[in-house]
């Protein structure tokens, strides 16, 4: 992940710089003036699951794979400028991905290792602070962070069975924090701001089994959403 964001910061700054250097006519002069304004916006997800195991389970020598894949997200945008450089955003979006999960150490029917493909789609609700810097031009960067409400409409926290029925269960509501940097890019008639973000649960997803002991969930102490987003803001 920290990769991805030094990666993302680089093709940030030689965009602004092409941005700054290609036209020095100021597009859009009046726009940071407006106490509020609007938007929406499209991205990119690569979520992860961080998993932290019991010391002293019952199970020996668990061992859980988490594969992800790429997700989209989509969403609204208000914005409330604070100060000049300090503006307040609420960002409303659905988020979908799908993660496979292998526990390596729990062998199911024809001696397979048992997998399960998790689908998820959240409603996404942060608020988020974001600090830029004084506009060059028609750039500006800027740093993000704020708090997120998450509730994952495909969690099965409701479901009777568990997995020893074949059903992997997750809580359905959760919170998460979230950081990232990113440039305002002011065009003709619109602002464009591509961001990456780094997204971290704070409370544990994960479901127990009602059917005790569990070689699914009993081993695991901990279960979280970590992921990168990329992110595309039209305001």
């Amino acid at each position: 992940m920290k990769k991805q964001f030094i990666i993302f910061g680089f093709l940030l700054l030689i965009i602004g710089n092409v941005f700054a250097q290609r036209d020095r006519i100021e597009n859009l002069p009046s726009f940071d003036k407006p106490r509020f304004h609007y938007g929406f916006y499209l991205g990119l997800n690569r979520n992860d699951f961080k998993l932290d195991y019991r010391p002293n389970s019952s199970t020996n020598n668990p061992h859980v794979i988490i594969e992800p894949s790429i997700g989209f997200n989509v969403g609204l945008i208000a914005d409330y400028r604070l100060h000049k450089n300090i503006n307040l955003r609420f960002e409303p979006g659905l988020m979908t991905n799908t993660k496979t999960i292998t526990f390596n150490h729990v062998v199911g029917t024809d001696a397979q290792r048992v997998r399960e493909e998790v689908g998820s789609t959240f409603l996404h609700m942060p608020v988020i602070l974001k600090f830029s810097t004084d506009r060059l031009d028609n750039v500006r960067p800027y740093i993000l962070g704020g708090l997120s409400f998450d509730h994952n409409f495909s969690s099965n926290e409701d479901q009777q069975d568990d997995n020893t029925s074949g059903e992997f269960r997750m809580k359905s509501s959760n919170f998460m924090y979230e950081v990232g940097i990113g440039i305002d890019i002011y065009l003709q008639y619109f602002k464009f701001s591509p961001s990456i973000r780094g997204v971290f649960a704070i409370t544990d997803e994960l479901k127990y089994d009602d059917t005790s002991p569990s070689q699914w969930t009993d081993p695991i102490n901990y279960m979280g959403t970590r992921g990168v987003f990329l992110h595309f803001a039209f305001e």
